[in-house]
């Protein structure tokens, strides 16, 4: 495939083949947010024991999670400095981090199912593809990034907490299997968990400075916003985590106390963006009458609704809260209502420029 097929100066695509390769060229690096959406609703859906729902959302993340891989290596190779762009860009390079989430999201699913090596296998890529992520993206940062690029922090530098915290979600599971290195695991997730807990002071100081102080226009609110909740989910979900296993490493035990009110204070300080987000989204499509379209960066808005559903369920078993359940059993319908909306919006939009391409073949047209 080859990066001039579908560019600009040969015209516009046409046909199949030039659709295809302009959809690769074009791939949005955070878009494996669709199998971590995807995925965190079939695990909060299994836990509530609606398994038929469970099953099928399941099915659809692990058939999206290896096509996503495969457009990716396609991109690569074929399209290798738009990707190397992507990498050396402070407002993109931490959607990549997408990739970590959404395989520790799907290896959960696969360890619910009891398919422990698929589980294993997803975490240890996830933690290599995390190591080689979190240096490349805080170079970027210190080496790339202008003062004038410092004016595009938002939510989406945020999915590297969403990564980080979903290594330590899996890696209990991991570490909890018969014949692992449990010890040594769960230092390893405590300590995780410790540094995406760091890393979320550092990017919401920066993300709060950014829309309290300074002026926000309609292009910067976007869904990517919501990972700011997404965050500190995932982070309650980490933490009610470490508090439901037993590692049986005495300074580990000694941090139970100091981990049951850091996770209470992330869950209520995730609650209390919830509303200040929908607010966000009101002033932008109701206020300002921008439309509302489809964008991959829709799948980010749905994650965090899944994930606030599961985090709710697990903190409510950890701290033995019951009417948290109710929360979570709400919330994880409100996520799988929007999860459609948005399925079938991609569904459209796929749909139509599909249309587009066959309608411009010239194989099919006799052209």
């Amino acid at each position: 495939m080859s990066s001039d097929v579908a560019s600009p100066r040969n015209g516009p695509a046409r046909g199949l083949p030039a659709w295809f390769a302009s959809q690769v060229r074009e791939l949005f690096p955070g878009y494996f947010a669709l199998v971590m959406a995807t995925g965190i609703i079939s695990n909060a859906l299994f836990l509530e024991g609606q398994r038929t729902l469970s099953e099928l959302l399941f099915g659809l993340a692990a058939a999206a999670y290896p096509w996503l891989l495969a457009l990716t290596v396609m991109r690569l190779a074929a399209f290798p400095r738009r990707v190397w762009a992507d990498l050396t860009d402070p407002k993109l390079v931490f959607s990549f981090f997408t990739l970590v989430a959404a395989s520790d999201v799907l290896g959960l699913g696969a360890h619910l199912r009891g398919y422990g090596q698929v589980a294993l296998a997803l975490w240890l890529f996830a933690l290599v593809a995390w190591f080689v992520l979190i240096y490349l993206s805080f170079s970027v940062l210190t080496f790339l990034n202008t003062a004038h690029g410092a004016n595009v922090v938002h939510g989406g530098w945020l999915i590297a907490i969403v990564g980080t915290q979903s290594l330590v979600i899996l890696g209990a599971f991991v570490a909890s299997r018969p014949g692992a290195p449990a010890e040594g695991l769960f230092v390893l997730i405590h300590m995780l968990w410790g540094v995406g807990l760091a890393l979320y002071g550092i990017f919401i100081t920066l993300f709060a400075h950014r829309v309290f102080f300074f002026d926000v226009g309609t292009e910067d609110v976007t869904p990517l916003l919501w990972v700011v909740m997404g965050a500190a989910a995932i982070s309650t979900n980490a933490g009610s985590t470490l508090l439901l296993v037993d590692s049986d490493v005495p300074f580990l035990v000694a941090m139970r106390p100091f981990i049951d009110g850091v996770t209470l204070i992330m869950w209520a300080w995730g609650t209390w963006w919830i509303p200040l987000l929908i607010l966000f989204g009101l002033w932008k499509h109701g206020v300002r009458r921008e439309p509302l379209r489809y964008t991959p960066m829709l799948w980010s808005l749905v994650f965090p609704l899944g994930m606030y559903a599961l985090a709710s369920l697990r903190l409510s078993l950890a701290s033995e809260f019951s009417p948290l359940r109710s929360v979570a059993q709400a919330m994880v319908w409100i996520a799988l209502a929007v999860w459609a909306l948005t399925a079938a919006a991609l569904a459209r939009v796929v749909w139509q420029g599909l249309r587009r391409a066959l309608a411009a073949d010239p194989a099919l047209t006799g052209g």
